[in-house]
C-alpha cells in the first residue's frame, strides 16, 4: 500500500521514516532539474521555430512536431513537479493532484512513446511503400498523430473509472499507475498497459526498422555510386536507427521490466530508491528525443540552432543545399535506386 509523504510540521500523524534522507530528496530534485530545464527549452523550441517557417511545416516532419509537444507536456507536468515536491521533501497536491498528475504524465508519455513507433512507420512507409506508389500526405500524418493521442488516451482513462489506478511511487515524489498492487483487478490492468503502451510500440518500432533497413540494404547492392555514396547513406541510416532504438530501450525497458518484475514476483522487497530511478530513466526521454530526432535532422537543425544562439549559427550552410529532411533525402535514394529494378 502506497502512502503520502506530508510536509514535516503537517498535523497528520507521522507514517514513518520517510524513504530519503533531506540530502537526498535535494539531490533528486536538482538531478530532474537538469532534465526538465533542457527539455522544456529543447522542445518549446522546435514548436516554436515550426510555426515561424513554413519550410519545416511539412507531412513527414508532423510526427517530430508531435512528439515535441508530447514530451514538453510531459516535463511541463511531471518534471516541474518532479523538481518541486522532491525539493520539498513530499508530494503536496494530494489524493487528486496525484491522480491529475499520474494521468497527465501518463498520457503525455505514452503519446511521446507512440509517436516514436509512428516516426518509425512513416519512415518504413516512404522508403519501402509497402502501398505501391501511394504519396505520403498531410491526411496520413494528420491520422497519425490522432492515432497516437487516441492510442494514449484509451489506455490511460481507465484507471479514472476504477480499473487500475495511479498512486505515488517510488520515493512518493510522483505519481504514475500503481504497478505494486495485488489486487488481481488492478494487476489485470497493468498487464494490459504493458503490453499495448510498450511491448507494441516496440515491436512496431523494430519491424518497421528492419524492413526500412532491409531496403537500404538492397538499395546499396543494386547502386554502385561513385565514392560509394549509397553505402555511406545505408551506414548513416543504420546508426540513426540503432541510436534510436537504444535510447528507446534505455528510457523505457528499466520501467517496463520493473513493472512486470514485481507484478510476476509481489513478495520482491525493493528499495524506495531503486524503485524510482527506472521511473525518472523514463522521464528522461524528453530530453533526448528531440536531440536524436530532432537537432540531428539538417532541415530543423539549419532553423533551430541559430533561433537558440539568437541567430548566430556555429557553421556556414553549403551554398544551394537542399531543404529536404533526412527522412526525405533517403526516400529519394531509397525510390530512385529500388525502382527501375
Amino acid at each position: 500500500m502506497h502512502h503520502f509523504l506530508f510536509p514535516p510540521n503537517s498535523s497528520v500523524p507521522s507514517q514513518g521514516e520517510p524513504p530519503l534522507s533531506r540530502t537526498g530528496f535535494i539531490l533528486l530534485s536538482v538531478v530532474m532539474a537538469l532534465f526538465t530545464g533542457p527539455a522544456i527549452v529543447l522542445n518549446a523550441t522546435v514548436i516554436i521555430v515550426s510555426l515561424m517557417h513554413k519550410q519545416l511545416r511539412q507531412p513527414l516532419n508532423y510526427a517530430l512536431v508531435n512528439m515535441a509537444v508530447a514530451d514538453l507536456g510531459s516535463a511541463g507536468t511531471g518534471g516541474v513537479l518532479s523538481v518541486v515536491h522532491n525539493a520539498q521533501g513530499y508530494f503536496s497536491l494530494g489524493r487528486t493532484g496525484c491522480v491529475m498528475e499520474g494521468f497527465a504524465v501518463s498520457l503525455f508519455g505514452i503519446t511521446s512513446l507512440c509517436t516514436v513507433a509512428l516516426i518509425a512507420v512513416e519512415r518504413m512507409f516512404v522508403v519501402c511503400k509497402p502501398l505501391g506508389r501511394m504519396i505520403f500526405q498531410q491526411k496520413h500524418a494528420l491520422a497519425g498523430i490522432a492515432l497516437s493521442w487516441l492510442w494514449s488516451l484509451t489506455w490511460n482513462v481507465p484507471p479514472l473509472l476504477g480499473w487500475g489506478r495511479y498512486e505515488p511511487e517510488g520515493v512518493g515524489t510522483s505519481c504514475a499507475p500503481d504497478w505494486r498492487s495485488r489486487d488481481p483487478h488492478h494487476v489485470s490492468y497493468i498487464l494490459v498497459y504493458f503490453a499495448v503502451c510498450f511491448a507494441v510500440p516496440f515491436a512496431v518500432i523494430l519491424v518497421s526498422y528492419s524492413k526500412l533497413m532491409w531496403t537500404l540494404h538492397q538499395v546499396s547492392k543494386l547502386a554502385c555510386l561513385e565514392g560509394g555514396a549509397v553505402a555511406k547513406g545505408e551506414l548513416k541510416v543504420a546508426s540513426m536507427v540503432v541510436l534510436m532504438v537504444l535510447s528507446f530501450l534505455i528510457s523505457w525497458l528499466p520501467y517496463a521490466a520493473l513493472s512486470m518484475l514485481v507484478v510476476f514476483n509481489p513478495s520482491l522487497e525493493m528499495s524506495p530508491l531503486v524503485a524510482t530511478v527506472p521511473v525518472y530513466l523514463a522521464k528522461t526521454s524528453t530530453v533526448y528525443n528531440p536531440i536524436i530526432y530532432i537537432y540531428c535532422n539538417k532541415q530543423f537543425r539549419k532553423y533551430v540552432v541559430p533561433f537558440l544562439l539568437c541567430g548566430t549559427a556555429p557553421w556556414r550552410w553549403k551554398e544551394g543545399e537542399e531543404e529536404t529532411s533526412e527522412a526525405a533525402t533517403t526516400v529519394e535514394m531509397a525510390v530512385n535506386k529500388v525502382a527501375p529494378a
